[in-house]
């Protein structure tokens, strides 16, 4: 017997296997007996006996016992057998017994457990292959089921530590089993008990099994018995977290239990380890219910850092590289590990967000609520990525948070990058989603969130796949093509940077980005510019054979631009052709561009950068304009450093030769020709002799090229083929300075002689000739000027760097000579405003470039007045420097309005007051026909600056030597330095062009800055900050000494005075210089920040020297400290305006601003009590603009907005009153009758934000709480009382506008933020309610008045704001009578009809008397208070004898 048991062990084995597995009838029963003849149990006990009758047949050892009847008729038999049996109930007991005496065995209770053999010949009856065991099969009968499950549990435990049999049967498991599933459970809660005590007992390893099979194997009924004892395991047995949260997510609870166990859950969540976070969240996720959902995300994502449970892995694969491999393939499998759970939980939070709205918008709610930049996380980005894509309802909501948040600054760069380090296997499955999210914020105009987008577009070509890759580079190629300046600007970047990071996945895409060469004509030179370099580093950098069908278009669109006849293609065709070159003629001598190794260029690249360029030379000969352009883009070319020797060689043998024969002549030969002036060598610096010298032949090349060609055109244009147009002299020169100056390591003695060197001009001076000239001999004057003064400027770029004290004499000399010609120039403009001066920068799209007129800019300033007011009737903190500088000018332009824009016999004596104003207006509108000066010219400020005090008490002692830079030739500078920040520092949303105008116009003029980066500008001011602090105080001792020589009056004798005027400008200009410094966005990025540390550095150490690494907040106080020190000198309001701009940007660096906050409202409101300077027929020189931006200052600086409020309409405002008409106000001399309607819309403006920034009331609060606010309540009601009645008195339409405006959005915040507090507050303080109800009644019924008025005067600016006014009155009125209603006090409310008046009070006439309700009795506290509250807008207004009704409430409760 044991021989045939142990041959058929392993076919037993294998039957069970297939059994369990796949489901398969084990071998027939004949074919069994075959084998084991004899293997049937052979009792006589009463279980065996049953079973048998039933139908079942025990088999001993290892063979399965055999069922030979259908499962269900099988326990149907048996419980027929039972129940008829004459000794039920007790033959239970023996069957149960008899069963126990079985199972001792192991074998035996092994078979038990397995599934049950059927039968061959019943197959056929069966309708399902799965057969139970025969403890399943007898868990079935009711009448047997409690004492087999007892049995079970007994037996239980002494499997508890055996290990797993050799057949691969695990006993305690297969016993747990048989629990599963069952069609019925007799007595839930007994098996309950019973489970959870064996949990208690057993293994940990069993623990695990057994909590997990717990939902099948218990009733819906006993669900809640289980939860509760679960969380009571899960608080004492940590291990057993996850099994017991995944089986708790399949039970269904009460939600105060798994709120429980979810705070439980959370509170340990930062302990738990990586490969139990998936069921964790999955726990949290599924137990958030719609009321809590957004506090336990909050919470989820704060306790939720899987950046340090990624990072540790990855650093371990990287630093396997560096180790053997079997320690490289250890850590590569936990990095495997770690990013299986957490894709894992990606999938979990993605199943989530996907199909529970719920969890999507409270997961991004709570991310918005952030307002902390440090506590943003890169989970945190993720989310909002992944959301986005799985969530299309909810795009627009996270573009917006995101929006917000770029704006704000709290997500950056490093965010960013860290979120796709970290995450990237998480987001390269979302790719389009996260293209199209880049591709939305590509199209904002704020350049914060542009950035943003290219980021996007950038970080996902270097993290994601080829496919991936091909889709960024379509995209941008998309945004390129699209037309939208910003756009493509931002995508050429994008697409630069790509080039630089990944040179030949890029390579792959070339064939996307060669088609941008079929919409070049939508570009501007920039941009051509930037795509020609990256197809140029695609085509020629690392050469292979793939590059050359970029090469053969190239040089297919370049010589089909280069042979247009129109210069808007020619252009293209210049600027492609030398930016090609320089790819291909590139220094590579080191990493340093302006190394000069030996690396030289090959033989063939020198030939083909020498016909590319003898290519452009000879299609640019026969157009001036185009001449000039190439020099340009050669010289920018040079000064970037990028090319080689052998190329400079090339270039240097035949400029100079050819620069000499155009423009230079000997100083001794007179110039032939009838010329309509006599010509004169002028602005020499040196005396020469009749024998040598040289000068630049100037007058006669523009008389050749004007006058001459206009009298014979068929000679003079063969001759102007041959000869060179005095448009190329400047740019001619630039390339000639820099190609030398390349050569010979700076030193430009070779052609130091063009400095000096004298001008064949004509007597320039206008005289009384003036008036009598021909409009082409003003033109012809004027354009010889302007070339003049182009030639210098380029001398001075030239030579600015030199460091002898005679070239720098030289070079301040002129910088006077510039000075002298401007004012020159500003005569001639004045007569002949309609002359188009010559070209200076030549990067244009269209040569058709007109100045701007005096008429039409100063009409636009008027606009930009009203505009300005309108759009800062909000009360904004700032406003852009473009805006200011506006202002500014329209303000110089006011005070020399009384000037005569034409000459006269007047003497110029007369006219010099406002004279430096007058002409920065003017020269101004010509920007883009001068040349541009090299931000290298700025090191003259290093010069001192010799005031005129100074002069008259020192001219005789100092040395002839000494180098002085005067006020105009600051001021020169000053202001083209500003332009210069104000372009390229200056956030681009504040320097928006308007609709319809030229995009490329803002840019004209800039086109070599743009060479260089925003970093290096500032970097180069931050260097000007010790000359430019020398010359601010210098200016601040100019008008601390000016005071006592005007007997103390600001606006004395000396304020008149012409250098008053240059030195006050040149304070504005050093203030906004500063301020544009400051302002500068980029600080905040961290390779920045030593550059702002050096800036702070400079301004403390004019305080203290010496002291080395000071904090960032002590460096802040101490420049504060240093600019406040100026407040005392400060000479216009204008000054003071950027002062206080400048102390805010300060400010706004320091994390503890609270102190110096204070410092900023006291300084305003200094400069608001201050008498100003006017001129001499102007009322004032103080801009509305700039008094509604320093007032508004003051109010959000101040500590006490309201006290403040009522200051000024309580006491300033009554002495304007008293004051006689062309008077101001004693206190505060700013505030004059044509300035009432400023201060008036700014105080109602924060008078409504800061009450609408007053959180409502609860009953929760305490009462001390309650009372502030009551009485904060009280001042603001004061405060608008106060401030309504002014219009009684100021009734102009722009008061009246602002009444009506923000009268409104107060009483809709007083519905908001008090009527709640009036409810709960009523009982305790009833007087005070009751007075603070009286006083706005007051104020309501006078919004009436006004909007009786507006009606009445039928004006639209006004009446567009009566029917909302209106409606939030009658909101008021239902309000208020709740209010009553809810303290029982509703006798309190009655209503009555209001007559219409004026705003004196006069009653309009056109209402018929008989109709008006008693309004004239109101004695009675409350009565006037509850008719206030129903019949501001319950009137009846009859007009024309129609009669209309304002409230349908009046017609309820009227009587």
């Amino acid at each position: 017997m044991v021989s045939k048991r142990r041959l058929s062990k392993s076919e037993a084995k294998e039957s069970l296997t297939e059994d369990a597995s796949t489901g398969k009838q084990p071998l027939s029963k004949k074919a069994k007996k075959s084998q084991v003849p004899d293997d049937v149990e052979e009792s006589d006990s009463v279980f065996v006996r049953l079973l048998k009758m039933s139908g079942l047949t025990l088999k001993t050892g290892e063979n399965q016992n055999q069922l030979a009847v259908d499962q269900i008729a099988f326990q149907k038999k048996l419980f027929q057998a039972l129940k008829k049996h004459p000794s039920y109930p007790k033959i239970i007991e023996e069957f149960v017994s008899g069963l126990e005496s079985y199972i001792e065995d192991q074998d035996s209770f092994r078979n038990c457990l397995l599934p049950c053999e059927h039968l061959q010949d019943e197959e056929a009856s069966m309708g399902t292959s799965y057969s139970k065991s025969l403890i399943k099969l007898l868990l079935g009968i009711d009448i047997l089921q409690p004492a087999i499950i007892k049995t079970l549990f007994e037996k239980l435990p002494e499997f508890f530590f055996e290990n797993m049999n050799n057949d691969g049967i695990h006993m305690p498991r297969l016993i747990f089993s048989q629990l599963k599933w069952l069609d019925r459970v007799v007595d839930g809660k007994d098996l309950t008990t019973k489970i959870m005590q064996l949990i208690s007992v057993a293994p940990e390893y069993l623990q695990h099994d057994f909590i997990t099979s717990l939902p099948e194997i218990l009733g819906d009924s006993q669900h809640a018995d289980v939860g509760r004892e679960l969380s009571d395991l899960l608080t004492d047995n940590t291990p057993l977290t996850v099994p017991i949260l995944d089986v708790l997510s399949s039970l269904q609870l009460d939600s105060d239990l798994l709120a429980k166990v979810r705070q439980l859950v959370m509170d340990n969540l930062s302990s738990v380890r990586l490969d139990d976070l998936p069921v964790i969240v999955k726990f949290i996720l599924h137990s958030i219910t719609a009321t809590d959902a957004l506090e336990v995300i909050s919470e989820l994502r704060e306790k939720l850092d899987l950046q340090h449970c990624i990072l540790p892995s990855r650093f371990l694969a990287s630093q396997s590289k560096l180790k053997s491999k079997g320690r490289a393939s250890s850590s590569g499998n936990q990095e495997s590990s770690g990013q299986d759970c957490v894709l894992l939980l990606f999938d979990i939070i993605k199943s989530a967000v996907r199909y529970e709205k719920t969890i999507s918008e409270a997961w991004i709610k709570a991310i918005e609520r952030i307002s902390s930049v440090s506590e943003h996380k890169t989970f945190d980005l993720a989310m909002l990525l992944i959301i986005y894509s799985t969530n299309t309802q909810t795009k627009k909501y996270i573009e917006r948070v995101l929006r917000n948040k770029i704006r704000s600054g709290c997500i950056e760069d490093q965010l960013l990058q860290g979120t796709f380090y970290i995450h990237y296997t998480v987001l390269k499955d979302i790719c389009p989603s996260i293209l199209s999210l880049a591709q939305s914020l590509l199209h904002s105009l704020d350049p914060n969130t542009m950035s943003f987008g290219s980021l996007l577009y950038k970080y996902a070509f270097r993290f994601f796949d080829t496919y991936c890759q091909q889709e960024v580079v379509g995209a941008l190629v998309t945004h390129i093509c699209s037309g939208n300046e910003t756009e493509v600007d931002t995508a050429l970047d994008v697409l630069l940077d790509l080039v630089v990071l990944n040179l030949s996945a890029m390579r792959l895409n070339a064939v996307f980005i060669k088609g941008i060469l079929d919409y070049l004509d939508n570009m501007s030179p920039q941009q051509i510019r930037k795509l020609f370099y990256i197809l140029s580093t695609l085509a020629f950098r690392k050469q292979h054979e793939a590059s050359s069908h970029i090469q053969d278009d190239m040089h297919l669109v370049i010589r089909k631009q280069l042979s247009s006849t129109v210069f808007k293609y020619k252009l293209i065709g210049i600027v492609g052709a030398v930016t090609m070159a320089g790819i291909i003629a590139a220094d590579r001598s080191g990493p340093s561009s302006l190394s000069q190794g030996r690396a030289d260029l090959s033989d063939e690249q020198c030939a083909q950068v020498t016909s590319l360029l003898q290519l452009v030379h000879s299609c640019c000969e026969k157009c001036p304009e185009a001449s000039a352009l190439y020099f340009d883009e050669f010289a920018n070319l040079i000064q970037a450093g990028k090319l080689a020797p052998k190329a400079l060689e090339w270039l240097g043998q035949n400029i100079f030769s050819d620069f000499q024969d155009a423009f230079v002549v000997d100083y001794s030969a007179v110039p032939e020709g009838d010329f309509p002036f006599p010509v004169k060598a002028l602005y020499g610096l040196e005396e020469y002799s009749s024998q040598d010298g040289i000068a630049i032949n100037l007058l006669p090349l523009l008389y050749s090229q004007d006058f001459a060609h206009e009298e014979g055109q068929g000679t003079s244009q063969e001759s102007g083929q041959k000869s060179v147009s005095p448009l190329c002299l400047a740019p001619f020169f630039r390339l000639l300075r820099l190609c030398v100056e390349r050569q010979h390591d700076g030193n430009l003695e070779e052609i130091d002689g063009l400095l000096d060197c004298p001008v064949l001009l004509t007597d320039l001076e206008p005289g009384e000739r003036l008036g009598s000239m021909s409009a082409r001999e003003h033109s012809f004057l004027c354009s010889l000027i302007f070339l003049t003064l182009n030639w210098f400027r380029e001398v001075v770029n030239a030579f600015c760097r030199q460091t002898s004290p005679e070239m720098k004499g030289k070079v301040l000399t002129r910088l006077k000579h510039i000075a002298e010609l401007q004012k020159i120039l500003e005569e001639y403009l004045a007569v002949a405003p309609d002359c188009v001066p010559p070209l200076a920068s030549f990067d244009l799209e269209t040569l058709d470039i007109t100045p701007h007129t005096s008429t039409a800019v100063s009409a636009k300033m008027r606009r930009g007045k009203i505009g300005g007011r309108k759009r800062k009737a909000d009360g904004s903190k700032t406003s852009s420097p473009d805006t200011l500088s506006k202002e500014d000018n329209s303000v110089s332009k006011e005070d020399n309005s009384e000037c005569d824009p034409t000459p006269s016999d007047k003497s110029r004596d007369k006219e010099m007051t406002g004279k430096e104003e007058k002409a920065s207006v003017l020269l101004q509108n010509y920007h883009a026909f001068f040349r541009e000066l090299d931000i290298e010219v700025f090191s003259i400020l290093h010069c001192g600056l010799v005031t005129k005090f100074i002069l008259d008490t020192e001219m005789h002692t100092e040395a002839a030597e000494v180098v002085q830079l005067g006020p105009l030739e600051l001021l020169f500078l000053l202001e083209d330095l500003s332009q210069k920040m104000e372009n390229m520092l200056a956030p681009s949303i504040t320097r928006r062009i308007p609709f319809l105008k030229n995009k490329g116009s803002r840019n004209v003029g800039f086109s070599h800055l743009h060479q260089r980066s925003a970093q290096e500008l500032a970097r180069c001011v931050v260097q000007l900050l010790t000359p430019m602090c020398n010359h601010l105080e210098n200016i601040h001792n100019y008008f601390q000494c000016l005071t006592p020589e005007s007997d103390g009056v600001v606006d004395g004798p000396a304020v008149n005075d012409q250098e008053y005027h240059v030195m006050s400008s040149c304070y504005q200009r050093l203030l906004q210089v500063f301020h544009g410094l400051f302002a500068w966005s980029g600080f905040s990025q961290p390779e920045n920040f030593n550059l702002l540390y050096s800036a702070l550095g400079v301004l403390t150490n004019r305080l203290k020297q010496g002291e080395q690494d000071q904090p960032l907040e002590e460096l802040l106080s101490q420049s504060f400290h240093y600019l406040q020190n100026f407040q005392h000198s400060i000479p216009s309001f204008q000054c003071a305006l950027y002062l206080v701009r400048l102390l805010m940007v300060i400010l706004e660096k320091s994390t503890s601003p609270a102190q110096n906050k204070e410092k900023i409202a006291s300084l305003t409101r200094h400069f608001l009590c201050r008498v100003w300077p006017t001129g001499e027929k102007e009322k004032s020189s103080i801009s509305n603009n700039q008094l509604h931006d320093l007032f508004c200052i003051y109010l959000e600086h101040t500590d006490n907005v309201l006290k403040a409020i009522e200051e000024i309409a309580g006491v300033g405002v009554p002495e304007l009153i008293n004051s006689p008409k062309d008077a101001s106000s004693s206190t505060f001399p700013t505030l004059t009758r044509q300035s009432f309607v400023i201060f008036f819309r700014v105080m109602m403006a924060e008078l409504e934000k800061t009450v609408k920034g007053l959180q409502a009331g609860t009953a929760a609060d305490s009462q001390q709480v309650h009372e502030e606010k009551l009485l904060y309540w009280n001042m603001a009601v004061r405060d608008f009382s106060i401030l309504l009645n002014l219009i009684k008195v100021f009734d102009s339409r722009p008061v009246l506008h602002a009444c009506l405006k923000y009268g409104r959005l107060f009483v809709e915040a007083f519905l908001k933020q008090c009527m709640p507090l009036l409810d709960f507050s009523f009982k305790k303080h009833r007087e005070d309610v009751l007075s603070l109800l009286e006083t706005f009644q007051l104020d309501t019924r006078l919004l009436h008045h006004l909007c009786g008025h507006s009606k009445i005067h039928q004006d639209t600016r006004l009446t567009k704001h009566v029917p909302l006014l209106k409606k939030t009155l009658e909101l008021l009125v239902c309000r208020v009578k709740a209010m009553l209603i809810l303290n029982n006090c509703r006798e309190a409310f009655w209503l009555g009809n209001l007559k219409n008046r004026d705003l004196q009070g006069e009653e309009i006439m056109s209402q018929n008397s008989q109709e008006s309700t008693a309004d004239d009795t109101e004695d009675d506290t409350s009565s006037q208070v509850s008719k206030s509250k129903t019949t501001e807008d319950g009137e009846e207004d009859i007009s024309d004898g129609e009669e209309e009704q304002d409230s349908d409430e009046i017609d309820d409760d009227s009587e």
